[in-house]
């Protein structure tokens, strides 16, 4: 497995190439279908398929994928996966280490783990590793940029990357693809709009996936409460009195329906909206899998929001 550059010093072309390809794919979250001798044949990093088609001739320490036609280095493959240039890829390589070695923690760990957390640097993003990983979440870039930042940890002496969404209290919530956490303190998130209504999510996913359906980042028109844990539910009901609508996008699990259930019982100003992506645990899942409605215009109010998903969520696009 890689470890962290931690100097500013990007790796060079010889170094990278020396990587093992078979490990850097695992540290992506790429396992191999079936192994013959050197030989290690992947599903496609490029594109959906269901016969693995990328070969990994571990011996050579090279790659081909016979649906491109093309091949090469770690190099090569790096600059193609990423969309980016050889030396933006050096340059993020340590990022990409950092980025894929942690996985998500047991429950029964997360607050010990959570305790750990030490914030060590917060900045607009840029890694082109958590981009791929939006990308995969289905999550407009434009959006992310607005409501997240690219925060440098520490856990157990070590440096990671993740997506970082801040809230009210100035801690983080932490996401990349194999890691989900939170530094101290938690708490809820809560975003102003322009009008007496408000919308609410369990999770920032969620809420981000709302503003690429609907693609009004820039000019909000509810305000938007993110709980951020379930725990938090008591602490937002007062919240909830001050409004006149709210709409509730939370999880369609069994501990996201109670909740909702709880506080639809504070009076019928308070809608569940979960129905409008009943086949789906969540909003995000939703969107991961139909994509964004071709029919939705890019601003609209939160009344013509509803109409118009109800005509749309539940099919694909």
């Amino acid at each position: 497995m890689w470890t962290m550059n931690i100097s500013n010093k990007p790796l060079t072309c010889a170094e990278v190439k020396s990587r093992d390809m078979v490990d850097y794919l695992a540290s992506l979250g790429f396992e191999p279908k079936r192994i013959s001798r050197q030989h290690y044949w992947y599903i496609s990093p490029f594109r959906n398929e269901r016969t693995a088609s990328f070969k990994v001739n571990r011996a050579l320490n090279k790659w081909y994928d016979f649906g491109e036609g093309r091949g090469g280095n770690l190099i090569d493959f790096g600059v193609l996966y990423f969309k980016c240039s050889v030396s933006e890829f050096l340059k993020q390589l340590p990022l990409t280490s950092l980025q894929h070695q942690p996985h998500i923690l047991p429950p029964e760990r997360q607050k010990l783990e959570e305790g750990l957390i030490t914030i060590l640097k917060v900045e607009k993003l840029s890694s082109p590793v958590l981009f791929h990983y939006l990308k995969h979440r289905k999550i407009d870039s434009e959006v992310a940029q607005s409501f997240c930042k690219e925060v440098m940890f520490e856990l157990y002496k070590k440096k990671y990357y993740a997506i970082g969404f801040k809230n009210d209290a100035n801690g983080y919530e932490l996401r990349n693809q194999f890691f989900k956490g939170s530094s101290q303190p938690k708490g809820i998130t809560t975003i102003e709009g322009k009008e007496q209504k408000l919308v609410v999510f369990e999770g920032f996913f969620d809420f981000l996936s709302y503003l690429t359906i609907y693609k009004y980042s820039a000019y909000l028109i509810e305000d938007c409460l993110i709980l951020n844990s379930l725990s938090f539910l008591n602490k937002a009901k007062p919240l909830l009195k001050n409004y006149n609508q709210v709409h509730l996008f939370l999880d369609r699990d069994t501990k996201g329906q109670n909740c909702t259930l709880e506080l639809l019982l504070l009076g019928s100003h308070i809608q569940d909206e979960s129905h409008l992506y009943h086949r789906n645990k969540d909003l995000n899942e939703w969107l991961m899998n139909f994509g964004i409605p071709k029919n939705l215009a890019p601003q609209t109010n939160c009344n013509n929001i509803q109409q118009t998903t109800e005509n749309s969520i539940g099919q694909p696009d």
